[in-house]
C-alpha cells in the first residue's frame, strides 16, 4: 500500500475545494486534492453570485474563467402571476462585483481543476476516502481508486470540501437536523434553440407556483438551459409517473413559462433530490474543517450554495495554512462565527421567502429604491457587509418592512 504525506489534504475538487487549492498553491503549500468522481461530471448549483467573483479572483482563477465565454449574469428576476420583480446587481448597495456567471457546472468545475493541474496541484480523481483516523496530531486517510488501488495518506490538516458527499460529516458522525424546511428538488436541462433575445439570457428567473413552491430558469451561453422545481415534499409527491412525465406535469403548473418548453426534448431524465437542506453539529475540530455543502446547505432559492462554498473554502485555506505553519488559530471566531454570520443572514431571507413575507416585499408595486438596493446587495451575496442595514439587522428590518407593506394594503 502506497503512503503519501502532505501538510493539507483537500477532499473534493468542486468550487470550494478548488478555491482552497488555488489559494494554497499560490502560497506554495504542501497539498493534495482527493476527488471521488472523474471530471467533467454533472453538478447542480449553476447560477453564481457576484460575491463568488472576489473569491475566484483571490484564488487565481478570474482570468482563465473570463476566457471561457460563460453566460454573464447581471441580476435576478422573480415572477408571480402577472407581477415581476427584477434586481439589477449594478444597482446594489455598497461595493463589490456587479455581475457573475451562469455555468454548466461540468464545464466550469473542469476549467478550475485543469487550471490547478497546470499550476502543479496534485489532484487524484476517482479516489474515494474510505476511512479517516486522527492519531498523534496527524490524520491517517485511507483511499481506494476506481481501479481498486488502495492508498494511505498522512496529513496535518483536512479541508473537507466534499459537498453532497459529506465525507467527514459521515465519517465523524457530525450530521445534524437542517434549519430550513424539508424541501425537495427536481431538475433537468434542455437545448433551447430559439431562446428569446434580450434580458432573458442574462438573468436567473424564479417563478412562484405557490408560496412554498417555485420554478427556476437558468440560461447558459452554449444554448442549454437549466430548469427545475423546488417545493415541499408533499407538493412533489402529488405527481404520478416516471420522472419525465412528472416534470412535464409540473411545467403545466407554471404561468409565465407554461408551454414555452413543450417542443424541447430533455437532455437527461429529470433528477430528484430529496430533503436538500443539510446541517452539521460543528464545522471544525482538531485538524479539520468543513466547507460549503459538506457543512451546511440552506436552500437553492437565492443561489447561495457556491457563494458559501467559495467563501468558506478560501477562508478555511487561509486558516489551515496558518495552523500547519505553527500559528494558533481561533477557529470559533475566525471561521465558524464568520461563516455563521453570513448563513444566518441568508437563513432569514430563505425563511421569510417561504413564509411569504419576503415575496410581498419583492412585489410591492412602488418599491423604495434605497430598500431595493440594500436587498439587492444581499441577493448578490454580500452578506457580511455590516454597513447594510438589511445585513446588520436582517431579521428585525425584514419584519418591519413587511408590516409597512401590509399596512399600505389596508389604507
Amino acid at each position: 500500500m502506497q503512503n503519501e504525506f502532505r501538510d493539507i489534504v483537500i477532499i473534493g475538487a468542486g468550487p470550494s475545494g478548488s478555491v482552497a487549492a488555488g489559494y494554497l498553491q499560490k502560497q506554495n503549500a504542501s497539498i493534495i486534492v482527493l476527488e471521488k468522481q472523474k471530471f467533467p461530471r454533472f453538478a447542480i448549483g449553476e447560477s453564481l453570485l457576484p460575491r463568488c467573483m472576489d473569491n475566484f479572483e483571490e484564488a487565481g482563477f478570474i482570468n482563465i474563467l473570463r476566457d471561457q465565454g460563460f453566460q454573464k449574469k447581471t441580476g435576478a428576476r422573480f415572477i408571480r402571476n402577472n407581477e415581476i420583480a427584477e434586481f439589477d446587481f449594478s444597482k446594489k448597495f455598497g461595493k463589490g462585483w456587479d455581475w457573475t456567471w451562469q455555468v454548466p457546472r461540468a464545464d466550469f468545475d473542469k476549467v478550475l481543476t485543469d487550471n490547478l493541474i497546470s499550476r502543479g496541484v496534485d489532484i487524484k480523481f476517482e479516489t474515494e476516502v474510505i476511512s479517516v483516523v486522527y492519531i498523534g496530531n496527524l490524520w491517517h486517510i485511507k483511499t481506494i481508486s476506481a481501479t481498486g488501488e488502495k492508498t494511505e495518506m498522512t496529513c496535518k490538516f483536512i479541508i473537507d470540501s466534499s459537498g453532497n458527499g459529506r465525507v467527514l460529516a459521515k465519517q465523524l458522525a457530525l450530521e445534524a437536523p437542517p434549519k430550513i424546511y424539508q424541501h425537495s428538488s427536481i431538475f433537468t436541462h434542455i437545448n433551447e434553440t430559439s431562446r428569446p433575445k434580450g434580458i432573458e439570457g442574462s438573468l436567473i428567473t424564479f417563478e412562484i407556483i405557490n408560496t412554498e413552491t417555485w420554478f427556476w430558469y437558468i440560461p447558459f451561453s452554449n444554448g442549454d438551459s437549466s430548469l427545475g422545481f423546488v417545493g415541499p415534499n408533499s407538493w412533489l409527491q402529488q405527481f404520478i409517473g416516471n420522472s419525465e412525465e412528472i416534470f412535464k406535469k409540473m411545467l403545466q403548473k407554471t404561468n409565465y413559462y407554461k408551454s414555452r418548453f413543450d417542443n424541447y426534448p430533455l437532455i437527461f431524465q429529470p433528477v430528484k433530490l430529496r430533503n436538500i437542506s443539510k446541517n452539521v453539529k460543528y464545522t471544525y475540530g482538531n485538524g479539520f474543517v468543513l466547507t460549503g455543502n459538506s457543512a451546511e446547505f440552506l436552500d437553492p432559492v437565492f443561489s447561495s450554495g457556491v457563494a458559501f462554498a467559495t467563501e468558506s473554502g478560501l477562508l478555511a485555506a487561509k486558516l489551515a495554512l496558518r495552523e500547519v505553519t505553527g500559528e494558533k488559530v481561533d477557529w470559533a471566531n475566525e471561521y465558524e462565527k464568520y461563516i455563521k454570520k453570513g448563513i444566518d443572514v441568508f437563513s432569514t431571507y430563505v425563511k421569510e421567502w417561504y413564509s411569504g413575507k419576503l415575496q410581498e416585499i419583492f412585489f410591492h408595486p412602488k418599491p423604495s429604491p434605497q430598500i431595493k438596493e440594500q436587498i439587492c446587495a444581499v441577493l448578490a451575496g454580500y452578506v457580511w457587509n455590516n454597513h447594510n442595514p438589511f445585513v446588520r439587522n436582517h431579521e428585525r428590518i425584514l419584519g418591519h418592512v413587511y408590516k409597512i407593506v401590509e399596512n399600505e394594503k389596508i389604507l
